[in-house]
């Protein structure tokens, strides 16, 4: 297996073209197991380390920023050879009680957020900051403002979007030109098999402004990951979204089509799913959130993996998407 790397979005910035996500991490994933799994992606020529301040969740939010900065401290190179991004947005109250200015995108909790990260990841530097979420009571000349001042402390290199629509992006990026701000450089979005609107306006405005696309939830909450076949076999059972996707009959019948093709082709749906995304326009590269290391072996493997064209027409009979935007929905 050799990784492949390719350029985030317009930047210069070189990053694997598969992401390690940390959200399992602390809620999931003990720090020894999570370390170990950090090692091994790097080992394996995984350079792009995605996480999020709330992640740890409840009592326990920001643990897996602290937990990222306890591998970073062991030195050895780490900080140096990932490139480091973290997201901030969601509520970050001291002890558990909502109070105002922790949320959101202020510029005073974008700062307050920033300082916050860095502090438990054990960094002077986040090389992207993304936006969580879009924050529809903040400016956008603020949330420019805030960004400008912290690349110009060198405590953020980029900026990023998660879960931007198409028009937030054009909008975003519109005003960082206008004020001579170098602008969003990645969208990082739900996007896999089963869920393709992002083709209809959010690639598409990506594209256009040079973001790299980085698809989260690649296997659809683990409806991509041959659920059916395991669960037969008496293995892991769906839980969550994929146990309520699975009871819809439109659903449990696409699936099945889904993990019958690739059993055909010989192929495991999980690594499938994951080099399927890998050949779509703009897309820097799938987060994989490994909660062992079994499981971010099978990740490796995607970027290896050669989908024929008969089996991607065959996928996209199964999954055909919605289209581009307007023919999506009108002419």
């Amino acid at each position: 297996m050799s990784m492949e790397y390719t350029q985030l979005g317009r930047t210069g910035l070189k990053v694997s073209r598969i992401v390690l996500g940390t959200m399992n991490f602390g809620p999931l994933t003990d720090e020894g197991d999570s370390h170990a799994i950090m090692d091994a992606a790097l080992g394996a020529g995984i350079n792009f380390f995605d996480t999020a301040n709330v992640y740890g969740w409840g009592e326990n939010k920001g643990r897996t920023e602290e937990i990222i900065g306890s591998w970073l401290a062991q030195g050895g190179g780490r900080r140096e050879k990932v490139v480091l991004a973290t997201k901030g947005y969601g509520d970050m109250s001291p002890e558990g009680a909502p109070w105002p200015n922790f949320d959101r995108l202020s510029a005073l909790n974008i700062r307050r957020a920033v300082d916050a990260s860095l502090k438990r990841l054990g960094t002077d530097h986040i090389d992207l900051y993304q936006f969580h979420h879009i924050d529809r009571l903040t400016p956008v000349e603020e949330v420019w403002q805030a960004v400008d001042t912290l690349v110009q402390q060198g405590k953020i290199l980029y900026a990023g979007s998660s879960n931007f629509p198409g028009w937030r992006i054009a909008q975003a990026n519109e005003e960082a030109r206008r004020r001579g701000s170098y602008g969003l450089v990645s969208e990082q979005c739900l996007y896999n098999l089963m869920e393709r609107r992002a083709e209809m306006e959010i690639v598409p405005a990506a594209q256009e402004y040079g973001l790299g696309v980085i698809p989260w939830s690649p296997l659809h909450g683990g409806l991509l990951g041959g659920v059916i076949k395991k669960q037969e076999a008496g293995g892991r059972r769906a839980t969550g979204r994929a146990a309520d996707e699975l009871k819809k009959p439109e659903v449990r019948e696409k699936v099945q089509a889904y993990e019958d093709l690739l059993d055909k082709h010989g192929l495991a749906p999980g690594e499938a799913a994951l080099a399927w995304l890998l050949t779509r326009p703009g897309v820097t590269g799938p987060i994989v959130g490994p909660r062992t290391a079994e499981q971010l072996d099978s990740a490796l493997r995607a970027v290896d993996l050669e989908l024929g064209q008969e089996l991607l027409d065959g996928l996209d009979e199964i999954f055909p998407g919605p289209g581009p935007s307007p023919e999506a929905f009108a002419w």
